[in-house]
């Protein structure tokens, strides 16, 4: 399968994925990138958060049709997310790959393990 064709299907995964439970980039972005194309792990994280931009702002469009999103909730939250956006992004190329590998790990464990036992 050519290259094109298996990002084509990595990014309809992924944006039925967000689309539907509000996560899927860096969750499945990431490892797809980096284990199914041997992109290179801080290429990957950098594209991911790339990649997120249009596919939320189009889920975003969507829920705010259908009224289930809480504004104040989510401008709260976003103020948060920005400076820790911008905190991330700096400490991206200063992080080996192999603890950032694991710092992910332990992310996507913990998040797992979460919804698995609630």
């Amino acid at each position: 399968m050519s290259k094109n064709k298996k990002l084509f299907l990595i990014g309809t995964a992924t944006g039925f994925i967000n689309g539907l439970l509000g996560a899927g980039g860096g969750t499945l972005i990431v490892p797809a990138l980096v284990f199914l194309l041997g992109i290179e792990d801080h290429k990957a994280h950098a594209t991911a958060i790339s990649i997120i931009l249009p596919l939320t702002v189009i889920s975003s469009f969507i829920y705010l049709q259908s009224k289930i999103i809480d504004l104040p909730l989510t401008v709260n939250v976003a103020i948060g997310e920005t400076l820790g956006g911008i905190i991330g992004a700096y400490f991206l190329n200063k992080i080996s790959i192999p603890l950032l590998r694991k710092i992910f790990g332990v992310i996507m464990i913990t998040a797992a393990f979460r919804m698995w036992v609630q």
